[in-house]
């Protein structure tokens, strides 16, 4: 899946906000393109990793993906398929929306109006149909030539010669039974993904090589350093040094936090003990470097909802740094921002998180923002 990061509202406008995706759609590949088409074992890669997206989101309680087809699977920097965020946030609670053409759209919701788990599955079915042919074509009529055990004039022609009849043939079987008319006669999609898995090939290959271009080797890069001087935090997280940015919070504790909630006496109630001692528990493993087990125990605290602490969020911000998931850090540093929207080490940790994802700009952004937080704390403290 890709990652969706976050949101923006600006007076009537709302977007969403998903990780960038380099290396255009399935759709772009498939049907407009110019050096090369997308070879066999690419688009049985693709089928494959897209089925296991779904199986993914159906797992995690998500079975509606509203509007699948081939613009909703992008290719990130490794040239590996990666599905949509979008498809799973339009009305999900009542699925009731789906927008591509009405020869596209599963019977039943011409029908009713409501899109089902099997629908989804009708959907997959026509992008698999566009693997096959390299084009589009209408269920309907891929569905007479398919009856027609035609198997040729579904192929897409550029693919001659280079693919296994057999295995054709069980796509485009796979194809016909994903995009039956009743939803009771389309497979799982555990099957899908049990009958995709054994039929990969090339397995050791990179998908941009297979893709036709060349990897990109940009490692992240430490944003530039502001011209005003730092502090330890600002100069930690200029050099994306995550050790010394552990050093400072562990060092620091909780004492950015004072103020930041007071608890009545009437407040303390078994959950808040319960609350505080996760909290207690995450520091710990925090302490002994634990890092996931840090995350696992913040998470808790977080949850509850009854107190909320900047600090938290930073930690558990720098903790999914230690464990590679940027994204999730950025989440949590933005977080830490709203709890605290003039704490600088909230910037600080954004600063570190936007670098990893390599947006140096945004990365450069934070880290002056949160310099010159700093500077007006200095500055205050010396007011008599």
């Amino acid at each position: 899946m890709a990652n969706l990061i976050g949101y923006c509202c600006d007076g009537d406008d709302r977007l969403l906000v998903a990780e960038f995706m380099p290396n255009d759609t399935l759709a772009k590949h498939l049907f407009h393109w110019e050096n090369q088409t997308i070879e066999w074992a690419m688009r049985l890669r693709v089928a494959y990793y897209i089925s296991q997206a779904l199986e993914y989101c159906s797992t995690k309680g998500w079975p509606l993906y509203h509007d699948l087809n081939a613009y909703r699977v992008l290719f990130d920097e490794n040239g590996d398929p990666r599905l949509s965020c979008f498809g799973l946030m339009k009305n999900s609670r009542d699925g009731k929306s789906y927008s591509t053409n009405l020869a596209y759209t599963p019977p039943e919701y011409l029908r009713n109006g409501r899109v089902t788990p099997e629908s989804v599955i009708f959907s997959f079915g026509t992008v698999l149909l566009d693997l096959l042919s390299g084009k589009r074509i209408p269920p309907s009529h891929a569905l007479d030539i398919m009856r027609g055990r035609n198997i040729q004039a579904v192929m897409d022609s550029h693919l001659e010669g280079n693919y296994s009849i057999e295995v054709a043939t069980t796509l485009v079987n796979l194809a016909s039974q994903c995009l039956q008319y009743e939803p009771r006669d389309r497979p799982g999609i555990k099957k899908l993904v049990s009958i995709l898995e054994p039929l990969q090939k090339k397995i050791e290959v990179p998908s941009y090589v297979m893709l036709g271009f060349a990897k990109p080797v940009e490692e992240p890069q430490a944003p530039p350093t502001p011209q005003r001087p730092l502090s330890p935090m600002g100069d930690a997280c200029s050099r994306m040094d995550l050790t010394a940015i552990y050093q400072i919070l562990f060092t620091t504790h909780y004492r950015d936090d004072e103020g930041s909630n007071e608890l009545s006496f009437q407040e303390w109630t078994q959950q808040m003990r319960d609350m505080l001692d996760a909290r207690k528990r995450g520091d710990s493993a925090f302490k002994d470097k634990d890092f996931k087990a840090a995350i696992d125990c913040y998470t808790q605290f977080v949850d509850v909802g009854i107190m909320v602490s900047p600090t938290v969020f930073a930690r558990r911000s720098l903790c999914y740094l230690m464990c590679d998931q940027p994204d999730a850090a950025l989440r949590d540093a933005m977080q830490a921002q709203i709890v605290y929207p003039d704490w600088p080490t909230a910037f600080y940790m954004q600063a570190v998180a936007l670098s990893k994802l390599n947006m140096q700009s945004d990365a450069v952004d934070m880290l002056n923002e949160a310099s010159q937080l700093e500077e007006k704390r200095q500055k205050s403290t010396r007011v008599p």
